[in-house]
């Protein structure tokens, strides 16, 4: 028989992506107890019957606290403050002028950020069709929403109030891998302040390492590099034929 939460048996299903990392923080930044399951997204395993059962969209992360499952990050990361963190450590009071301010910065950045910037790191480096207008579309929509970022953090240290939040986790973890599509976060000096705090925190410095074998962002770097230059002589081939 099912009970509320919360349960206290926390398993995190996940793999090295930003997407991945954001519930992590959470789950470090609040001390809590939790299992890892690594699912391998380059062998497909997140499309495996066992996995759907647990998010039918076939995506990671997710999560499960005894026998109830959570997923997609944003839905994570308000889980596990809602049920874990009532000292309000990442959050704020349900219902304060705050705590919306933190579920639009989180709404911004699971529709919005999360989305482009990952649409630009497939059409920059993931394909090897004639991509030209892809790629100006996608690196172009991820420098204005950094540019919506700077706006805010140019003139606050905080995206919502005045506290490190799950607003600033979700946006810092697609902001610190900016090299991939060759952004320099010093065009942006609100947001270098910012992402440079946030990633001397130690419990953000211990999630870069989980899963085990979660690539750090230069490695991540020079493998995108990697697969750009193969996708473009690829592309330059397809022209000549």
């Amino acid at each position: 028989m099912s009970t509320s939460p919360p349960h206290n048996d926390l398993t995190y299903f996940t793999f090295g992506t930003p997407n991945g990392l954001k519930p992590t923080i959470v789950l470090e930044e609040l001390g809590l107890q939790y299992k890892v399951k690594t699912v391998d997204i380059t062998k497909n395993t997140q499309k495996e019957e066992w996995f759907l059962a647990i998010n039918p969209n076939g995506r990671i992360p997710a999560l499960k606290d005894g026998d109830l499952r959570v997923f997609e990050s944003g839905a994570i990361m308000l889980y596990l403050t809602d049920n874990y963190d009532k000292d309000h450590k990442l959050n704020y009071p349900h219902g304060s002028r705050d705590y919306y301010e933190v579920l639009s910065w989180l709404n911004w950045q699971v529709a919005g950020l999360g989305p482009m910037q990952g649409q630009a790191n497939h059409f920059w480096a993931m394909t090897d069709a004639d991509s030209e207008y892809g790629i100006n579309r996608y690196v172009g929509e991820t420098k204005r929403l950094f540019d919506v970022l700077e706006s805010r953090l140019s003139k606050n240290d905080w995206l919502a109030g005045t506290k490190y939040t799950i607003a600033d986790i979700a946006s810092y973890s697609y902001v610190r891998v900016a090299p991939v599509l060759a952004l320099e976060l010093d065009t942006w000096p609100g947001i270098n302040r910012w992402a440079k705090r946030i990633n001397e925190r130690p419990a953000v410095q211990k999630t870069q390492t989980i899963p085990e074998g979660t690539k750090s962002v230069e490695e991540i770097t020079e493998m995108v590099r990697s697969m750009r230059e193969k996708a473009d002589v690829t592309r330059d081939g397809k022209r000549d034929s």
